[in-house]
C-alpha cells in the first residue's frame, strides 16, 4: 500500500499553558502531534515553529517508523530549543514520505480540563 496523507501540513494555533492542574505527565497540560504513517518507509518529520514576536525555530526531528503512528508533545520537543509556554506559535509539518496530521490540545489550567483536537491543514 501506498502511504496516504501528504508531505506537508500546518497548524496555526499553538499554545502551552504554564499551570496544569491533575497528576503529571497524564493531566499537564500540553499540545500533542498525532501522525499516522502508512507507507513501507519510515517517515522522516520535521517540524518548524513560527512565533509573532520572534524568529522561526527548527527543525525539531521525529522519526515515525513505516506502518506506525507516533504522538510527540510539543512540550517534550527541547532540540534545537524548548518550547516556550504561554506563546502563542503556529507549526509546518514536513515528512519524506506521505503522513497524516492531526493536533490536539489539554488545557489543564483549572479543574473542568478542556481537550479539543483538530485535523492539520494539508499543503499541496
Amino acid at each position: 500500500m501506498e502511504g496516504i496523507g501528504r508531505i506537508k501540513w500546518a497548524i496555526a494555533g499553538g499554545y502551552i499553558p504554564r499551570r496544569s492542574h491533575g497528576s503529571a505527565p497524564q493531566k499537564t497540560s500540553h499540545e500533542t502531534l498525532c501522525i499516522l504513517n502508512t507507507s513501507a518507509k519510515d517517515a522522516l518529520v520535521q517540524i518548524t515553529l513560527y512565533f509573532a514576536d520572534r524568529e522561526l525555530v527548527g527543525p525539531y526531528r521525529v522519526t515515525v517508523a513505516a506502518r506506525r503512528i507516533t504522538h510527540p508533545r510539543f512540550n517534550d520537543l527541547t532540540d534545537p530549543a524548548p518550547i516556550p509556554v504561554e506563546t502563542d506559535y503556529a507549526s509546518v509539518i514536513e515528512s519524506s514520505v506521505p503522513i497524516v496530521v492531526q493536533h490536539t490540545r489539554l488545557d489543564s489550567r483549572q479543574a473542568e480540563n478542556a481537550l479539543f483536537s483538530t485535523m492539520a491543514f494539508p499543503l499541496p
